[in-house]
């Protein structure tokens, strides 16, 4: 695999982690480069320093106390030790240095590569003699001379305020990040939410729109086009309605005078066509109608299809029927009985043996329904979902109905943020598939 795709992958993939990897990632770029910064330059030269300077003076305690003549001179030169170099000086005559501990830390290092060039005599030097105490052990001829310092004359503070300043000053900016990330992410997914439940077909109303211009925005547009939605759907609505009623009006006044005409076969003709174009307009007003003006509620799937089972068995007793108990699913429950009643009476036309079936998985629920009849081609499949399509070959014309089972089940299914999907049928037919999300 391809480096950059592995980094891709890796990317937090949420705008709220990819916006905290853009003040995170800077953060701790900015702390390496202040610490390797701080140790290489300020750190380490302080520390030399520092251990240069101890190193000095004991070497110059030394010198000086072996040079003197009289226990005078070497009183003087301890008492001036401790009271003006804060360094405390003991003589053990006959004594001989003992072995050198293992050394630890950087500290440790450079004040013993100090005293290796200070000091002419061999030495000891012990970190941990006491706490925060440090020992050097100087051999000569007579004796063993211990020099004790306190931690402080190699060692800075400055280390830890440094430390605990990046730290703090990181943790309190990074804070402040999330807090504001947070306030800005919110209305995001507020208007995810919105976009998703309207793209289910369920009533969104006015939400509070905050965040930025941008966002305020786009929140905005999408509620205006969601209001530009329902007045499309109720102008469509209206005018269909109105087209029906018009055209039902010399329907009937048709259907009228043929009645009061002597029957023969030309005004049998008539009715059937009158029946036809009143079927088409119920049909067609079905499908325009979409059945907006439902509310979207917690429906039992199961017993949604178990009604639908019963009547469909009234018909054929060879319908198979499986789905879990008690599963709920938000939706428009007549609308979805009508798209579903759609695609098992097309297997009941079409076969002689319907299955049904109810699976969920990935917040997805499916409702397959097979049939053993004579199926439609793979390359056919999509053009049966156009209005007033229907199959002139596979499948009996006389019998076929309008035309737009298909086109109201799928109408129904995308309204609700699912989608109808014709697949071949494990029992030979043909298998609609329908998904929704829950």
């Amino acid at each position: 695999m391809p480096l950059a795709l592995r980094i891709k992958r890796a990317l937090p993939r949420s705008l709220f982690g990819r916006t905290l990897l853009i003040f995170v990632v800077p953060t701790f770029i900015m702390l390496a480069a202040a610490t390797y910064v701080f140790f290489d330059r300020h750190w380490y030269t302080v520390t030399q320093r520092m251990t240069h300077a101890l190193a000095g003076d004991s070497a110059f305690i030394v010198e000086l106390l072996q040079n003197s003549g009289n226990a005078q001179s070497t009183a003087a030169v301890t008492r001036l030790a401790n009271d003006k170099m804060d360094l405390t000086v003991t003589f053990a005559p006959g004594q001989i240095l003992p072995d050198q501990k293992p050394l630890h830390g950087p500290i440790a290092y450079m004040l013993r590569r100090e005293l290796n060039k200070t000091l002419s005599n061999p030495f000891v030097l012990d970190m941990s003699y006491a706490p925060e105490t440090i020992e050097i052990q100087v051999g000569v001829p007579e004796g063993v001379y211990k020099i004790l310092s306190p931690e402080r004359r190699v060692y800075t503070p400055t280390t830890q305020v440094f430390i605990l300043w990046l730290t703090g000053s990181s943790i309190l900016l990074t804070t402040v990040a999330l807090l504001i990330m947070r306030n800005q992410i919110r209305p995001i997914r507020r208007m995810a939410d919105a976009a998703e439940a309207i793209g289910k077909g369920r009533d969104v109303p006015w939400f509070k729109i905050e965040g930025s211009s941008e966002i305020r925005q786009a929140g905005a547009a999408l509620m205006v086009m969601r209001d530009r939605l329902t007045r499309q759907i109720a102008q469509r609505t209206t005018m269909l309605a109105g087209v029906s009623h018009d055209l039902r009006t010399p329907l009937t006044r048709m259907k009228l005078q043929i009645a009061l005409m002597a029957p023969n076969a030309d005004t049998e003709e008539l009715s059937r066509d009158i029946t036809d174009m009143e079927e088409m307009l119920d049909a067609y007003l079905a499908f325009a109608r979409g059945d907006e003006a439902e509310a979207a509620v917690p429906v039992d799937l199961g017993m949604l299809l178990g009604e639908i089972v019963a009547a469909a068995r009234r018909q054929k007793p060879h319908v198979a029927f499986d789905a879990p108990a008690g599963m709920s699913v938000i939706m428009r429950r007549n609308a979805m009985k009508r798209c579903l009643t759609n695609l098992v009476g097309n297997a009941l036309r079409y076969g002689s043996r319907t299955d049904i079936r109810v699976s969920a998985a990935d917040h997805n629920v499916t409702i397959t329904v097979d049939d053993d009849g004579p199926g439609i081609d793979a390359a056919r499949r999509e053009d049966m979902f156009r209005p007033f399509t229907r199959m002139e070959e596979s499948r009996n014309p006389t019998t076929g109905g309008v035309g737009l089972g298909l086109t109201i089940a799928r109408d129904i299914a995308r309204a609700h943020g699912g989608d109808v999907i014709l697949e071949d049928s494990p029992l030979g037919g043909l298998r609609a598939r329908v998904w929704l999300p829950v």
